[in-house]
């Protein structure tokens, strides 16, 4: 069946029909769209924590750390050193709270529109499922309208069926797995984040009050 056919079977179907259609085609321009951002995101945040991550290593001086952030403003590990370095004095529990929130909002903005991503996968197929069981619904009633089984008859009403089946999984399909490979790598960015939120509350309980010059935001 060529193409050109696919869109007369879609143009010549009924109101409902068309409606899931248009209803599965936003739910997967928008899915597609959150793949592309969430792609080019993650790997920039990836990339600057690595770049950060390597410098806070290598440089224990926080001033000229803190001026290095300023360029990696994606970094949930630069944010959470953004953070950390106006704490000279802090305790060990307002720093893990102060932390703590950037953590929080640092997560919500890895994860951010993944939900949409899990809904697509969910319930795409049943949106595509109601406009199969309506497209057979249709192609009995048009023997019951003419009184007797033919190809004929039944064929465009099970045509309109399997279209709205097929769309409805090719929204879902890769809705899901963008969903599980984004969300996998959001929760490496999180884990790597805690761990290094640990890392900076340590370092600031152990130097407060007795750190070098240039040292927790002096």
């Amino acid at each position: 069946m060529g193409s050109d056919t696919v869109l007369t079977l879609i143009l010549k179907a009924g109101l409902v029909v068309k409606f899931v259609l248009l209803v599965l085609l936003f739910f997967s321009i928008v899915s597609w769209a959150i793949v592309f951002y969430k792609q080019r995101l993650l790997s920039r945040v990836e990339k600057e924590s690595a770049q950060f991550h390597n410098a806070f290593l290598k440089n224990k001086q926080w001033d000229a750390l803190y001026q290095s952030t300023k360029r990696l403003m994606l970094s949930p590990l630069a944010n959470l050193f953004r953070a950390a370095y106006s704490l000279e004095g802090a305790s060990r529990e307002e720093i893990r709270s102060a932390l703590k929130r950037v953590e929080s909002t640092e997560a919500a903005r890895l994860e951010r529109h993944l939900t949409f991503l899990a809904t697509t996968g969910s319930t795409a197929p049943f949106i595509g499922l109601f406009g199969t069981v309506w497209g057979i619904m249709n192609a009995f009633m048009g023997i019951g309208r003419i009184g007797a089984a033919s190809l004929a008859v039944v064929a465009p009403g099970i045509a309109e069926a399997l279209i709205a089946t097929a769309a409805g999984l090719a929204a879902a399909i890769p809705a899901v797995v963008a969903y599980n490979y984004y969300l996998s790598r959001a929760r490496r960015s999180i884990i790597l984040m805690e761990d290094f939120s640990q890392e900076l509350i340590e370092y600031c309980v152990r130097n407060n009050g007795q750190t070098e010059t240039g040292s927790l935001g002096d």
